[in-house]
C-alpha cells in the first residue's frame, strides 16, 4: 500500500513538472511573435503619433521637430482636400465591396458545379486576383485611353458613338472605371473564400430542401446564404480594409486625376509625406486613417458578429 502511495506521489510530483515545463514552452514559445508585433506593429503606430504632434518637414531641417499638440490635426479638419480624399476613399469602397460580394458569390455558385473543364474555370476566376494591381491599373488604363484604347476603338467600329470618350478625364466616367478595374481583380478573390464555404456545406442538406418542394431560389436564401454568413462576413471585413488602403490602383489608373477628384487618402497621404516631405503632416494624415479603419471594424463586429 505504502508502496502505491509513493509510486502515485511521485507520478503526480513528475506530472506538475511536466505542467512547469510545458507551461514555460508555451512562454518562450509566445516571446517571438510578442517581440515581433512590437517592433514591427505597435511600434510604427507610436512612431507615427508621436510624428503627428510634431513638426517636421524634411525640406527645412534646420527647424528641427518642434512639438506643436494637436495643430496638425486642426489643420487636417480643415483641410478640403482631406475631406474630398476620405469621402472618395468611402464611396469606392461601398460601391466595390458591394458589387465585389455579389459577383464573389455568382462565382463561387458556377466554380462549385460538376462540369467539364472545371479546373480551367477555376484558375480562371482566379487569374485577375493573381495579377498584380500595378500591372492591372496600366492594362486598363490604355483600355481605357482616347485615342487608342479598346473601348472607343470597339464603339466607334460599331457606331455605338460618335467621338472618343474621355474616360479618365472625367470625374464621374473616372470613378466609375475604377470601381470597375477593381471589382474586375477582387471579385475572384471574394469567390475563392466563398467556394471553400460552398465546399463545406453537406449535399445532404439541399437533398433533404429538394423533397420538401424548395426551389433553387429558396434553398440559395433559406441554406447557402445562411449556412455561408460566417464565410461572407469575413470576405466582406478583409475587403473592406484593404479598400480603404487602396493606393496602387488609383495612382496607375488615374494618378488621382482629374483635378485630384479620384485620389484616395492614402494616395493624398503619400503626396503629403513623400512629395511635399511634411511628415508630420502626413503621419496626421495617416493616424486620421488609421482611427477611420478603427471605427469601420468596430462597427463590423457589432453588427456582423454579434450572436444569434
Amino acid at each position: 500500500m505504502s508502496q502505491a502511495n509513493s509510486a502515485i506521489k511521485g507520478l503526480t510530483k513528475k506530472t506538475k513538472r511536466m505542467r512547469w515545463t510545458d507551461g514555460k514552452l508555451a512562454l518562450l514559445l509566445t516571446v517571438p511573435p510578442v517581440l515581433f508585433l512590437l517592433l514591427f506593429t505597435l511600434y510604427p503606430i507610436a512612431r507615427v503619433f508621436w510624428m503627428s504632434l510634431h513638426q517636421i518637414s524634411v525640406t527645412q531641417p534646420w527647424l528641427g521637430t518642434p512639438f506643436v499638440g494637436l495643430e496638425n490635426y486642426k489643420e487636417v479638419w480643415a483641410d478640403s482636400r482631406f475631406w474630398y480624399s476620405t469621402w472618395f476613399t468611402l464611396a469606392f469602397s461601398i460601391v466595390t465591396v458591394i458589387f465585389e460580394i455579389i459577383l464573389g458569390i455568382a462565382l463561387a455558385i458556377l466554380a462549385n458545379k460538376t462540369f467539364r473543364f472545371r479546373g480551367l474555370a477555376r484558375a480562371a476566376i482566379l487569374f485577375p486576383w493573381a495579377l498584380p494591381t500595378i500591372t492591372n491599373a496600366l492594362t486598363w488604363r490604355w483600355m481605357f485611353n482616347t485615342d487608342y484604347g479598346l473601348f472607343n476603338g470597339m464603339m466607334l467600329q460599331f457606331g455605338w458613338i460618335d467621338q472618343p470618350i474621355n474616360w479618365l478625364g472625367n470625374s464621374n466616367l473616372a470613378f466609375i472605371a475604377i470601381c470597375t478595374v477593381a471589382i474586375w481583380k477582387t471579385a475572384s478573390f471574394m469567390a475563392i473564400i466563398i467556394l471553400g464555404g460552398l465546399q463545406s456545406i453537406p449535399g445532404d442538406v439541399y437533398e433533404a430542401a429538394n423533397i420538401d418542394g424548395a426551389s433553387r431560389i429558396q434553398a440559395f436564401f433559406l441554406i447557402t446564404l445562411p449556412l455561408l454568413r460566417n464565410v461572407i462576413m469575413v470576405a466582406l471585413v478583409l475587403r473592406t480594409m484593404h479598400s480603404l488602403q487602396a493606393f496602387d490602383l488609383m495612382y496607375g489608373l488615374t494618378q488621382g486625376g482629374p483635378g485630384n477628384t479620384t485620389e484616395s487618402l492614402p494616395m493624398y497621404i503619400h503626396t503629403k509625406t513623400f512629395t511635399d516631405m511634411e511628415w508630420g503632416y502626413g503621419s496626421a494624415l495617416g493616424v486620421m486613417l488609421f482611427v477611420i479603419i478603427l471605427i469601420i471594424s468596430f462597427i463590423y463586429v457589432k453588427l456582423l458578429y454579434k450572436s444569434d
